[in-house]
């Protein structure tokens, strides 16, 4: 006799729930795979078929902080809430796989400075991969206008560019050739 009694377990009762569910897009059977962010469900027709899905659904309530009570989405609007993401808190619509609206959390009600180079756009704060804050146009492939330095919605008066940065405490012109600073 074997150390584990066959008759103690019934492979039925222990088989998961997509055994006899069918690949959607071909009919072969699904089985449980691991890959390198996990374990998940694919086709065992592999490379002919290509279907797979995770193994538990994403939800995405799950990062939602606190629901913002009297404001609303200026895109679609639904309530807005402070999430917890990637880079920190942000806000961001409560309908979020329909609608991307986000907002920067440290933002005081400011509005963001339109883009000197295409005057279509505006400057809006980014995060680069290494933490470090910059402006760019929200326009993004279209404009390519990058700064490092905090702008400011005021023009140059002394060669009219459209905005100033901040820099040491001082506004300064980021026009190459203009040397302005106050």
């Amino acid at each position: 006799m074997s150390k584990i009694d066959s008759s103690l377990f019934n492979t039925q009762d222990h088989a998961p729930d997509w055994g006899d569910e069918p690949c959607p897009r071909c009919g072969g059977a699904l089985e449980l795979r691991h890959g390198k962010h996990g374990a998940f469900v694919g086709c065992t027709s592999y490379p002919a078929c290509d279907y797979l899905r995770p193994l538990k659904v994403i939800e995405h309530d799950q990062d939602v902080e606190k629901v913002l009570e009297g404001s609303q989405c200026p895109l679609c609007s639904y309530p807005l809430a402070i999430k917890k993401g990637r880079y920190g808190l942000f806000i961001g619509c409560t309908h979020y796989p329909a609608c991307h609206h986000v907002a920067d959390i440290n933002d005081q009600g400011q509005t963001d400075p339109r883009c000197p180079a295409c005057s279509k756009g505006q400057l809006v704060a980014r995060t680069s991969r290494y933490g470090k804050r910059f402006y760019a146009c929200n326009h993004y492939p279209a404009c390519r206008y990058v700064i490092n330095e905090r702008p400011v919605a005021e023009s140059c008066p002394e060669c009219g560019f459209g905005i100033l940065t901040e820099r040491k405490g001082g506004l300064h012109c980021p026009n190459k050739g203009c040397g302005y600073r106050r």
